[in-house]
């Protein structure tokens, strides 16, 4: 481990020197892959560096123990090397769980597309209810949402909506992708009886533009007026953009913004991050079992929570916890639950670890 951290750390000292090189320093996609790599590296130098130190201290103490003659320095110096040993045990822990391999997606901002799915009007209902969730949660997090698309249903909810979130989120919110299920009685229920819905949940790391070679013949924009639900028109300008990648067939729709360059802005960092998306997909199923983790493959058909309202209870399918605070976790409180997942992700890379 020892010949690991010192291998990390000369890196960040290289990182270091490299970024202050005038040439690297007017080189903004190189600068920004050099600042990405040092930030994922600093946690564990810094810890590193309080773990030598604390080392330090519990053999000096343990040096000077073995010389010194009067009693009550000798109790001193015992407290000392105790402290300093314990504080070596907490940060050598610390720094195994920093070693584990880490997301390289972890810092990015992210586009998320919630959708509704089995439940029609219902469906659509919850799929704004988690919109919202995420949103007060950002709120908590200092996060920055910006939506970037909407389709609303007839009565208030969402067909559709995408969004990016602003504030290196995607190492908390990359959990959150799959089908999530609700049990409660629709407002649209006479009878009082409890239905089944489900919308799903896309998260996707934002791609750096250097990252996807996104040349412009490959992709077609058209323009159009925005329409509203029911199709009627909510502005005469054509500032409403379509995108069509010709490669992948895949299809970016934004008329959020009144400004057209705007929403062409929008629209090409949703296609990026979709095509980025992609790209991670195939590698993971290239890497296919060797990788799988807990929270499952990541396939969006998992069903990987429920929420009952009835019982005031979610539960997480992946690792089997159920809270009954949904009241407070649909207002946002999301932390016990995603703390509880990341936990289950390092002990579970703990334990193929220990198993190699």
């Amino acid at each position: 481990m020892i010949d690991r951290l010192e291998s990390i750390a000369r890196r960040y000292r290289e990182i270091e020197a490299e970024m202050a090189r005038p040439e690297v320093a007017t080189d903004h996609a190189r600068l920004t892959k050099l600042a990405r790599e040092q930030a994922g590296l600093r946690q564990i130098v810094t810890t590193y560096e309080r773990y030598r130190r604390a080392q330090h201290e519990m053999e000096s103490a343990h040096d000077m123990l073995r010389h010194e003659k009067d009693a009550e320095m000798q109790e001193f110096l015992r407290s000392e090397e105790r402290r300093a040993a314990a504080q070596v045990g907490e940060l050598e822990e610390s720094l195994k769980i920093l070693l584990l391999p880490k997301d390289p997606n972890d810092d990015r901002d992210v586009v998320v597309e919630i959708q509704g799915a089995e439940g029609g009007e219902e469906a659509a209902l919850f799929a704004a209810d988690l919109f919202r969730m995420y949103q007060k949660w950002a709120e908590k997090k200092g996060w920055k949402i910006e939506v970037v698309d909407i389709t609303p249903s007839e009565k208030g909810g969402f067909d559709k909506i995408a969004f990016e979130v602003h504030g290196h989120a995607y190492s908390q919110l990359k959990f959150e992708g799959g089908v999530h299920r609700v049990q409660r009685v629709p407002k649209t229920e006479a009878q009082g009886r409890i239905h089944t819905s489900a919308a799903t949940v896309s998260v996707m790391p934002e791609a750096d533009p250097v990252e996807v070679d996104l040349k412009p013949e490959d992709y077609e924009i058209k323009t159009s007026t925005s329409t509203g639900p029911g199709g009627q028109s909510v502005n005469t300008t054509y500032s409403a953009i379509r995108i069509t990648h010709r490669p992948t067939g895949i299809v970016v729709s934004i008329q959020d913004e009144k400004s057209q360059l705007q929403n062409k802005e929008k629209a090409l960092r949703v296609l990026r991050a979709r095509l980025y998306d992609m790209k991670l997909a195939e590698q993971q199923a290239a890497i296919g079992a060797q990788r799988r983790s807990m929270v499952g493959g990541g396939n969006r058909s998992e069903k990987i929570r429920t929420y009952n309202f009835k019982e005031n209870r979610v539960t997480d399918h992946r690792i089997k916890l159920t809270l009954h605070k949904l009241d407070q976790i649909m207002a946002g409180d999301l932390d016990e639950l995603v703390s509880a997942l990341v936990a289950a992700e390092r002990a579970s890379q703990l334990d193929g670890d220990n198993g190699a």
